[in-house]
């Protein structure tokens, strides 16, 4: 089925207004597999706040013109899915956890910032720890020294009071 002037309009201008809120994007070739996962695949992609389309590559090459992710154009060939996100490691985790389910799923290149990257930095992405992981480690972070100070100033006048009943119990002992 193809589409009119106006339908590729909207789309190309679709996916350019994502390409601008996106920092990182992965192409892959889908050849061979089924509509069910498709269908899975777009519904963990969009749990993850990852964009996912199938595009005609021609018109793909016409929404990454001019933008930081024009370093793929000449990885746009065969069928294709383009997927795009604003955190690359959500991106990459999705990616690389539904190429290792499905063999006829195969990434052929991905872009960060401007960047070419291949599929071995995009695995490694893929490991890093999610945003919500680093800011919860960087939270405990900033939450350590305050809480240690607390407990050191808390410990004062405990240490005094058990000093305390502890000179109570003796004098009663002696008495």
């Amino acid at each position: 089925m193809s589409l009119s002037l106006e339908q590729k309009k909207a789309l190309v201008s679709e996916v350019a207004a994502s390409i601008g809120k996106s920092s990182a994007g992965v192409l892959a070739e889908y050849r061979g597999m089924s509509v069910q996962q498709m269908t899975g695949l777009r519904r963990a992609a969009h749990a993850e706040g990852v964009w996912i389309k199938v595009v005609k590559n021609n018109l793909a090459k016409r929404a990454i013109k001019g933008s930081e992710f024009e370093c793929l154009t000449d990885y746009f060939v065969g069928p294709v899915l383009f997927s795009l996100s604003e955190d690359p490691v959500s991106l990459a985790k999705v990616i690389t956890r539904f190429e290792k389910e499905n063999e006829a799923f195969r990434i052929s290149a991905g872009v960060m910032n401007g960047s070419l990257i291949d599929q071995k930095t995009i695995v490694r992405l893929s490991e890093m720890p999610s945003r919500e992981e680093l800011l919860a480690k960087l939270v405990g972070g900033m939450k350590a020294p305050s809480a240690k100070l607390v407990s050191t100033l808390n410990e004062i006048p405990a240490r005094f009071v058990r000093t305390l009943a502890a000179v109570a119990a003796t004098r009663e002992q002696a008495s």
